[in-house]
């Protein structure tokens, strides 16, 4: 049974108050509302008082894996591997109990770490979620009941070396994802029954453990993703190739691609680096980025954030970097403040994660260097996390909290400014 840890008095005087907002503050999928890793809320704390923000709750029982939770309302989902079995998990946000539980699938084993890697992802009355062996299935938000589910090796997938790691995206009637292989690396199927819409016969790279995002441009809605071998673009509607260019990956390719006004960056970790491409309206792609501005951020898999004109994130070798968004000059880099991990941003500040410590740091995104306004470190964290695996997991603010995860544990803690 699980054991749930409750701070009673902070979570009471907040569940009346948070649910007058929670529609628009909401975090419903990977890196957010629009997979920017952004949030738009405001009257959120600007510094932490000593020792962080007050602990709403603690919920010890959420499995094995890095699922990074998401939220809509008063529900929050997650991933975990409890008992060898997957399961997606559903919890009250405001008071951390749980819901419902259902399994998706065996459990994922990894000498990094076993268990899911994926975000679910909410859309309306519904949530998607991937397990690490390629299980994806359908639920209701509200119930738990199953919808349907299929397998990405249907399609022709193979588990990649960390398991599958992606983060469906729900985008119009369409679920869109990334199974890999010869018979189309990129598929669209009904969010409604499972079936396939189409599959992108003409790419065929293999899976690796970057996301999907959607873009409008040249009239055309697309879907960016990143592989080992290649920064695509695809037609929404048809699965047709738009545009690709080579990328040069190595080991495991990671971080979201970012799309701002007809441009996609990206970056990877490994030696790789990153770069910024211009998409032409006739497909064609130029990179943007001189030699050494491609060495500014080579981001392992903590994310990469645009705030305004600059990126933010922590490049290994180099330290947490800001980068300016269309040369990719590097504008500043910190080695020693804070240790290498992952991020979020919300009301103007990133919340900053580090995977060896458990610390948490609240950094302001100015060009004038990193600009602390409190930290604190997780406490209790788990003892059941593999010996070579770490706090990997990324950090999610919605509706005035932030929500931190180390295995099985899962806090939260209260970031709202007080009226």
């Amino acid at each position: 049974m699980s054991r749930l840890l409750l701070l009673i008095p902070f979570a009471i005087g907040m569940t009346v108050t948070l649910s007058t907002f929670a529609e628009v503050n909401d975090w419903p999928q990977w890196r957010g509302p629009d997979r920017t890793g952004l949030s738009q809320e405001k009257g959120l704390l600007q510094a932490w008082p000593e020792g962080g923000p007050p602990l709403l709750w603690l919920n010890d029982n959420c499995g094995i894996g890095y699922s990074a939770p998401t939220v809509a309302k008063d529900r929050l989902v997650t991933m975990g591997a409890r008992d060898k079995v997957e399961q997606l998990i559903c919890l009250n946000a405001n008071t951390g109990e749980e819901s419902w539980a259902i399994d998706v699938g065996d459990n994922y084993e990894n000498g990094w770490g076993d268990g899911p890697r994926s975000s679910p992802t909410i859309d309306g009355d519904r949530v998607f979620a991937l397990g690490a062996n390629g299980n994806l299935i359908c639920a209701d938000l509200t119930s738990g009941q199953v919808q349907w589910k299929v397998s990405l090796a249907d399609f022709g997938g193979s588990v990649p070396n960390w398991g599958y790691s992606e983060s469906v995206l729900v985008d119009g009637d369409q679920l869109v994802c990334t199974p890999g292989g010869d018979e189309g690396a990129v598929i669209a199927l009904d969010k409604r029954t499972g079936k396939k819409i189409w599959q992108s016969e003409s790419f065929t790279d293999a899976a690796h453990y970057s996301s999907i995002i959607a873009a409008d441009f040249d009239g055309r809605r697309q879907y960016i993703q990143l592989t080992q071998h290649s920064v695509v673009g695809i037609d929404a509607k048809t699965g047709d190739v738009l545009w690709r260019t080579d990328w040069p990956g190595r080991v495991a390719v990671v971080p979201t691609p970012i799309y701002s006004d007809g441009h996609v960056y990206v970056s990877s970790g490994y030696g790789s680096g990153c770069d910024l491409f211009e998409i032409g309206a006739d497909g064609e792609v130029t990179g943007v980025y001189g030699k050494e501005a491609k060495k500014v951020m080579k981001n392992h898999h903590g994310g990469v954030v645009l705030v305004d004109d600059h990126l933010f994130g922590y490049s290994d070798g180099v330290g947490w970097v800001c980068q300016e968004w269309m040369s990719g000059e590097l504008v500043w880099r910190e080695r020693e403040a804070f240790g290498k991990g992952a991020l979020c941003y919300a009301d103007g500040r990133l919340y900053c994660l580090s995977k060896d410590d458990g610390f948490v740091a609240l950094v302001e995104p100015t060009v004038d260097g990193w600009r602390e306004h409190g930290r604190f470190k997780l406490d209790p964290q788990t003892e059941l996390r593999k010996p070579k695996g770490r706090i990997w997991t990324h950090p999610i603010v919605a509706n005035g909290k932030l929500f931190l995860r180390d295995q099985e544990l899962l806090f939260c803690y209260d970031v709202k400014q007080q009226q």
